[in-house]
């Protein structure tokens, strides 16, 4: 071939594959600052550019071997249903290109399954409010991504440095867009990510020693994410550089959360969140550790929107269609405002929900929890899913008779009450979601808020007995195991001095979450 090192060739070649005319006509091609993609067929093949920048290098075709193979082996965990293999595009003495064909090697190519961007979460998500189900499957894909990610203990102090090296660009970055980005609000960010950051340090050191530095996705936001056959699948880790992708697994949580935050999906933000923490394994000795890891979210929350506002800004200078320059321009600002809020003081706040089984407790929490607190909502904690999860047992397995004796319950409730403690003290806010029958049980989480200096709010939710019965006969797929003759036995208790708020959950949900906002807007004010 007369000039080996020219990727046009290359990019021809692959535009001139032919496809399945039964699959689709034609061949579409992608440009990326660092990839150009070709979609044809069923298949998608992926060329690494020939460019270098700082934190990226493809500039030799060893480099982007290895890229490519990188690319497989770092996504394989995660998407085998869509990364096929890397192969080589070869040229013969006649100049004749090939996929894997015979001659001299002149380029790599990462071949994939292809998928319709439909699919992708952003284009998901434009079409309404991401259901219960789509969120609790986007907790399990990062559940099972990290777990299956390589821990690196050695690196929290590298991971540290990459957070520091993060704030120092962003704030040459937003310098040079005062337009986008006030000097002063500029000058306020900075500031406070790095008290934030000398704050966290201590805490980032155990996280890595705990074992919660791995070598993550490092790229989960909603576009590397795509729905397939009605499940999540997390796609495009970085494979490039392992420092940037060797991170706190909150840290690759933070950019799917800050994401849908941004993107007008607050409850399933805050769905995903609470999920993703009910469904990590248990473990006596490093529960603690993994909720306090809350502490560093909001620094984590922060940098994932101050990056995207400083791309965004770089990105509105190329525009050169004003509609297209104006819109990058509005998300930078965006993106900047929320860095900013992310980092705000909040006090946080416990609320507490009691009731008889079916009066709408474990709904009514989740419903509240997107509006409670700092960002992404309060935690929302279960003795149900305290007790299932204790066990080993998945949530909508039934539990044997003794996970219900008093011992049990007090070993459930006392675990409940470290965990509350942790989030209370780590910053955030938490909804307890339990029966609270017992006037000492209502005392005791009164007590506990105190203790950590949080505002409480006590609802006690009650419905007629029918009511209750009718909605526990046809409750399924939730993790508690209360039956009619359950709710028969609570309705005979004594709740002793009932200090807490009652609220009517006789009614729609709807009705219920209305009355029960009014109150809480009553006892506790709205963070700003």
């Amino acid at each position: 071939m007369a000039n080996a090192d020219s990727q046009e060739a290359v990019f021809a070649f692959l535009m001139a594959m032919p496809v399945n005319e039964k699959e689709q006509a034609g061949i579409t091609r992608i440009d990326t600052h660092a990839n150009v993609v070709f979609l044809a067929g069923s298949k998608a093949y992926k060329v690494k550019r020939s460019v270098k920048f700082p934190f990226l290098d493809y500039s030799t075709l060893a480099k982007r071997a290895e890229a490519c193979q990188r690319e497989i082996s770092h996504n394989i965990r995660n998407a085998a249903q869509i990364y096929i293999e890397a192969l080589p595009i070869t040229c013969d003495a006649d100049g004749h290109l090939a996929i894997d064909g015979p001659g001299e090697t002149i380029e790599w190519v990462v071949v994939m399954n292809r998928f319709e961007q439909d699919r992708q979460l952003d284009h998901v998500a434009n079409d309404g409010p991401l259901s219960k189900g789509l969120c609790d499957d986007l907790a399990d894909m990062l559940v099972s991504a990290h777990a299956a990610a390589p821990k690196k203990p050695e690196a929290a102090q590298g991971f540290f440095k990459e957070l520091a090296s993060y704030v120092d660009q962003n704030e040459v970055a937003f310098a040079e867009h005062p337009d986008l980005f006030p000097p002063q609000a500029a000058e306020h960010l900075t500031r406070q990510s790095r008290l934030w950051l000398e704050r966290i340090e201590p805490l980032l050191m155990k996280r890595g020693a705990d074992g919660h530095i791995r070598l993550c996705h490092g790229d989960a936001h909603m576009r590397n994410i795509v729905v397939l056959d009605g499940k999540p699948v997390l796609f495009d880790a970085i494979e490039f550089s392992d420092a940037m992708a060797t991170t706190d697994t909150l840290y690759d949580l933070a950019f799917l959360l800050m994401d849908l935050w941004e993107n007008d999906q607050r409850p399933a933000a805050n769905l995903v969140f609470n999920r993703y923490f009910d469904k990590l394994p248990f473990d006596t000795h490093d529960g603690a550790s993994k909720l306090q890891g809350l502490a560093a979210l909001p620094f984590y929350l922060m940098m994932r929107a101050a990056i995207r506002a400083k791309i965004a800004a770089s990105a509105a200078k190329t525009q050169h269609n004003e509609t297209d320059r104006r819109a990058k321009e509005e998300q930078a600002v965006s993106y900047f405002s929320q860095a900013i809020a992310f980092l705000d003081p909040v006090e946080p706040d416990l609320v507490a929900i009691g009731g008889f089984s079916g009066t709408g407790k474990t709904t009514l929490a989740y419903a509240l929890a997107p509006d409670i607190g700092r960002a992404p909502g309060a935690r929302v904690l279960r003795t149900d899913i305290e007790r299932k999860k204790r066990l080993g047992l998945s949530e909508t397995q039934k539990a044997p008779a003794e996970a219900y004796t008093r011992a049990a319950t007090e070993a459930v409730y006392d675990a409940l009450d470290k965990a509350l403690q942790t989030t209370l003290a780590s910053g955030h806010s938490a909804l307890f979601d339990a029966v609270f029958a017992d006037e000492k049980e209502r005392a005791r989480i009164e007590q506990l808020a105190k203790a950590v200096e949080a505002r409480f709010c006590g609802l006690w939710l009650d419905a007629p007995a029918e009511t209750l019965m009718a909605r526990v006969s046809t409750r399924q797929g939730d993790a508690s195991d209360a039956t009619t003759e359950v709710v028969d036995l609570q309705l005979s208790y004594d709740l002793g001095d009932m200090t807490w708020t009652v609220i009517d959950a006789g009614h729609e949900p709807t009705v219920t979450l209305k009355n029960a906002k009014e109150v809480i807007g009553g006892i506790l004010p709205q963070n700003p």
